[in-house]
């Protein structure tokens, strides 16, 4: 490697990251250097399955590695995959017209007064919460009101409305 970088006059031109046990950290510094435009190299000249060009590509990096081994399989030699790029490009589109914050909430602005009108004309879930009371009265509260001068309370059945 030293002979390579001397003859090509590369140094400076690259940064030596060691093993990494982190796979959090190693998302991080991948999309750190793909947003800096650099690429990842794999220098071994042989790997058994090639999990780091794996990570590497999945983060978008330009990924190089040896002819060997499971790089050969993940990558095809000569094959641009920046076509992806415009399907992201699309996907972002998409997202940004529909599903951004300011879309969402006003849709559940308009949702929740649809709702709470709806509630209010049609008494949704006054029978429910009259039940829910009135459990609680008889649970709770029965023996208590029983010592003052009300014996009985309108039951949720008997409800006038």
């Amino acid at each position: 490697m030293h002979g390579l970088i001397k003859e090509y006059n590369l140094n400076g031109q690259f940064r030596w990251i060691s093993s990494q046990t982190n796979r959090a950290r190693n998302g991080e510094l991948y999309r750190y250097v793909a947003d800096t435009r650099g690429a990842f190299v794999q220098p071994a000249l042989y790997e058994a399955f090639g999990l780091t060009v794996v990570e590497a590509m999945t983060c978008g990096l330009p990924t190089f590695a040896t002819c060997h081994g499971g790089p050969a399989e993940i990558i095809e030699h000569g094959e641009d995959p920046s076509y992806w790029k415009t399907f992201a490009d699309g996907g972002l589109k998409r997202i940004y017209e529909r599903y951004t914050w300011d879309i969402y909430s006003t849709r559940l602005m308009t949702l929740a007064g649809v709702y709470g009108f709806w509630k209010y004309v049609s008494k949704l879930e006054r029978l429910e919460t009259r039940r829910y009371l009135e459990m609680f009265y008889i649970l709770k509260f029965r023996d208590l009101v029983s010592k003052y001068e009300f014996k009985t309370v309108p039951r949720a059945s008997d409800d006038p409305h």
